[in-house]
């Protein structure tokens, strides 16, 4: 008894393991998104990194950088737009549990269709409305390509870059979103 025990537990531990996947809803969009989450996963780390360096360098050294904070700031606030797309493909954005676990099983395949469907809807709004900041990030006035930048002693392109980044991601979100409304309507109207 205690060796099937132990081969429980081994398994157990594997599943643990294993990186969590996107939800099938997602597609192959999804799929993607997963594998590129851990390039945003390490960027967290490297923030950390970078932060720690800082630290040495400022506290120990008496040689701060004019770096660091901004690209910290770069860094987290990529990994924190991606996180919104990450979410989604793993169908794990915010909902009202306590009102969605009372909705029997049936009718909640047509209302998480229908709440997909919302979720495109607003990202592709958000989508739309960010294009005009974007425009304004990547082009001067007399019309050149130029990303703006922050500004500071450093002046890197974050801003700009950052602006372009939320585009594209709330591009990608909104396609998202509508792949998993698709397929929860199939499933709704298959049952």
């Amino acid at each position: 008894m205690s060796g099937s025990v132990k081969s429980n537990e081994n398994a157990s531990t594997a599943e643990h393991k294993k990186p969590p996947e996107a939800s099938p809803e997602s597609g192959l969009l999804g799929r993607i998104i997963n594998q590129i989450g851990g390039v945003f996963s390490v960027a967290i780390l490297a923030s950390a990194g970078i932060l720690f360096l800082e630290v040495l360098l400022r506290y120990v050294f008496n040689s701060p950088t004019s770096w660091a904070h901004e690209t910290v700031v770069f860094l987290n606030a990529c990994a924190f737009i991606f996180g919104g797309l990450y979410v989604a493909a793993h169908n794990k954005h915010i909902r009202v549990v306590l009102l969605y676990g009372m909705i029997p099983e049936g009718p909640r395949r047509y209302l998480d269709a229908a709440i997909s469907f919302v979720c495109m809807i607003s990202t592709g709004f958000f989508a739309w409305a960010s294009w005009s900041s974007v425009q304004r990030a990547i082009w001067t006035p007399q019309g050149e390509f130029h990303l703006e930048t922050s500004g500071s002693a450093w002046n890197p392109p974050f801003p700009g870059a950052l602006k372009v980044f939320l585009f594209l991601i709330m591009i990608a979100l909104t396609v998202q979103f509508l792949i998993i409304a698709i397929k929860f309507a199939r499933k709704a109207g298959a049952k």
